[in-house]
C-alpha cells in the first residue's frame, strides 16, 4: 500500500471518507426528488460527491432555480444532523496528522460543513476547502488543486482520500495519489486505487522534511 512512497500533504474529501452522513443527507434529497417527481431510487446515488447546484444543474428541471434550490437545501441539510457519525478510525487518523499537512476538501458548503464535522466529532482542520472556493466542483480537479496550493505543496506530491466517483475522478485529475474509502460502499466500487474500510487499518510516519508515508497496522495485515 503505497509502499516506499512519501507525501507532503493528505487531502481528505468529507462526507463518506471522514464522516457518515449518507442518511442525512439523503433524507433531505429524497424529499425534495419526490416534490420534484424524480425516482428517488434512480436519483439518490447521484448525489454524492457533488455541489448540490450542480446536482440540481445537472437534471434540467424545467422553470428550476439551481441556485434557489441549492440554498433551500443547504437550510434543510444544516437543520438534520441525526446520525452523523465518524467513519471508524477517523478521529484518532487525523489527530495523529501534522496539522499544516492535511486539509478537508469537500463539496458542501462551509457552514454545512463545519455543522457536520461537529455533530461527528471530527477534528476541525487548520485549512479547507469548501463549495464556495471553487467555480467548478468534482469532478473538476479545482478543489484539490486549490487546497494544495493553500497548503503550499503541489498536488502531484499529495494522497487524496475519496470515496465517490466525482472525487475520485477530481484527484486523478489533479495528478495526486488516490485512496478509496469503502466505509459507506453498499455495492464494491470497480476501482484501480488501493482501499480500505476503516482508518485503523493505517497508520503513519513523518520524516525530518515533515513528508508523510502510511503504514499498514500489523494486525489488519
Amino acid at each position: 500500500m503505497f509502499a516506499g512512497s512519501k507525501f507532503a500533504a493528505f487531502l481528505f474529501d468529507m462526507d463518506g471518507t471522514v464522516l457518515n452522513s449518507i442518511a442525512a443527507a439523503e433524507r433531505v434529497w429524497t424529499k425534495w426528488a419526490e416534490r420534484h417527481g424524480l425516482d428517488v431510487a434512480t436519483f439518490l446515488p447521484t448525489i454524492h460527491g457533488k455541489r448540490a447546484i450542480e446536482t440540481i444543474g445537472g437534471l434540467r428541471l424545467p422553470g428550476v432555480d439551481a441556485v434557489a434550490e441549492a440554498d433551500a437545501l443547504l437550510k434543510a441539510e444544516a437543520d438534520d444532523l441525526e446520525g452523523i457519525v465518524p467513519i471508524p478510525g477517523a478521529v484518532p487518523f487525523l489527530k495523529s496528522l501534522p496539522p499544516e499537512r492535511w486539509a478537508i476538501v469537500t463539496s458542501a458548503p462551509r457552514e454545512l460543513a463545519l455543522l457536520r464535522i461537529e455533530a461527528a466529532g471530527i477534528p476541525v482542520p487548520a485549512m479547507m476547502v469548501t463549495a464556495e472556493d471553487v467555480t467548478h466542483g468534482k469532478p473538476a480537479p479545482d478543489c484539490f488543486l486549490l487546497a494544495a496550493k493553500r497548503l503550499g505543496v503541489e498536488a502531484r506530491d499529495c494522497l487524496v482520500f475519496e470515496d465517490a466517483p466525482a472525487g475520485i475522478a477530481a484527484g486523478e485529475a489533479s495528478g495526486a495519489s488516490v485512496m478509496v474509502i469503502s466505509a459507506t460502499h453498499v455495492h464494491p466500487l470497480q476501482t484501480r486505487h488501493d482501499s480500505i474500510a476503516s482508518y485503523d487499518e493505517i497508520g503513519i510516519a513523518v520524516d525530518d522534511t515533515g513528508l508523510i508515508s502510511l503504514e499498514q497496522q500489523r494486525d489488519a495485515a
